[in-house]
């Protein structure tokens, strides 16, 4: 347990030891922290310092070459920076997918859980449009409500705020606020200062693939 945190707190995302390399680059050196039940943590540290390939690697995305991570419930999902939305389909499609698909269940139960996670976040008017047609603050959102269509325990977001203007990165804030507060756990990759200090529960800062 880290110093300052709540003893009772529940481990949901333990990362120990986590090593990966790209041909003779190291990109992470031995990084090691726990996120719990409830945090925003939120990985700092400036571009290539290994936060994105860290998410990667705790969504399945990217095999590291030694150390562990276990998350509760075994399911992360994954919020990236481009949104990533299929073009071909429409938002509440977009959202449907992998519980459909990867997870088994009925299309009526996933299109029912997507409009719940579509009006949550104010984007059900928004359900038949294609990625195209929507703003990249609607994009966002959808792209969030996706990854939490099969309800994973943890939530990962690459540099949400990235083309987000101030208004819309409050927004986004008080979005992920309301989403720890209901007992999600999000690590956040970010060298978006103002935002980290206005909503990280905590911090974890990476430099050359180590955490300082």
């Amino acid at each position: 347990m880290e110093s300052g945190h709540d003893m009772t707190a529940t481990t949901v995302l333990d990362v120990q030891g986590l090593r990966l390399r790209r041909g003779a680059r190291e990109i992470l050196r031995g990084v090691s922290f726990s996120a719990y039940r409830g945090d925003i943590l939120v990985l700092s540290g400036p571009s290539g310092s290994g936060k994105t390939t860290i998410l990667r690697a705790i969504a399945g995305l990217e095999q590291a070459d030694a150390g562990r991570i276990e998350v509760e419930g075994g399911r992360a999902g994954m919020v990236f920076q481009f949104h990533c939305l299929f073009e071909h389909l429409s938002a509440i499609e977009n959202i449907c997918l992998a519980p459909v698909h990867a997870y088994g269940v009925s299309k009526a139960d996933a299109t029912r859980r997507a409009h719940e996670l579509m009006t949550a976040f104010g984007v059900d008017h928004r359900a038949t449009a294609l990625p195209r047609e929507l703003s990249g603050g609607e994009a966002q959102r959808v792209a969030i409500a996706r990854a939490l269509a099969v309800d994973p325990h943890v939530l990962l977001l690459d540099e949400p705020t990235a083309s987000l203007d101030p208004d819309r990165r409050a927004e986004l804030g008080a979005l992920l606020v309301d989403l720890a507060r209901q007992g999600r756990t999000l690590v956040i990759a970010s060298h978006d200062e103002e935002f980290t200090r206005a909503f990280a529960t905590r911090t974890c800062r990476l430099m050359d693939g180590r955490l300082v």
